[in-house]
């Protein structure tokens, strides 16, 4: 049975239930962490994310939505990582809760209570989007999906970069705007901008409760 999202500007994102995969976006302690590498005025923004992400998640879940999460992060020797992002010196660099990003380590993993549900997918990404490195595009043209529910941190990197190759493999995107969040809100507020821009050119843009109450 269709299903549709009252969306900015008017417009209504159209979906089949079956052929939508909900994705939450790099939800991980490296980012949200009080005392984690970015900081606590950093984490502090980037957890107002957090109210959405998890109502927007537990709506797609009773909903029946494939659900998948991902996680920035690299190989421990850091053969995956690229030149710039090593010269940049974030990630792998010593925190608190292990090297920063280094897959295994306790700060690359998702933060308390955000954690994916047995049977949901989990795709590691070696950079910002989430098809970069990754399986993810396999995954969904193997599961018929055709349309995207988007949600995370960061606005203006992880989940800007993950909608727009998205939008050049075909698939529908929706933006869940008060799911989303960025170290700075203006930065959040650009992206999403962005995205609405040239008439809607990368998806469309929601709010929570929509979401909510196009999936009861």
């Amino acid at each position: 049975m269709s299903k549709a999202v009252a969306c900015w500007a008017g417009r209504s994102f159209a979906f089949d239930p079956k052929a939508t995969a909900f994705v939450a976006i790099d939800m991980q302690r490296d980012f949200l962490a009080p005392d984690g590498p970015v900081g606590a005025e950093g984490s502090a923004r980037l957890r107002e994310a957090m109210p959405g992400v998890a109502r927007a998640t537990a709506a797609a879940r009773r909903a029946g939505l494939h659900v998948i999460h991902t996680r920035e992060g690299y190989l421990p020797d850091g053969s995956d990582m690229n030149p710039m992002k090593k010269a940049r010196g974030f990630s792998g660099r010593p925190g608190p809760y292990g090297p920063v990003l280094i897959r295994g380590s306790r700060g690359q993993d998702f933060f308390d209570g955000f954690e994916p549900r047995p049977g949901e997918a989990v795709f590691d990404k070696p950079g910002f989007s989430a098809f970069h490195g990754t399986t993810l595009l396999e995954h969904l043209r193997g599961h018929g999906i055709t349309h995207l529910i988007l949600t995370g941190i960061t606005t203006q990197c992880c989940v800007h970069s993950t909608v727009r190759a998205a939008v050049d493999h075909g698939f529908y995107c929706l933006t869940v705007e008060d799911a989303c969040a960025a170290i700075e809100r203006p930065w959040h507020d650009a992206a999403i901008a962005l995205i609405a821009s040239e008439n809607h050119l990368f998806g469309w843009v929601c709010g929570v409760k929509d979401l909510e109450a196009a999936l009861a």
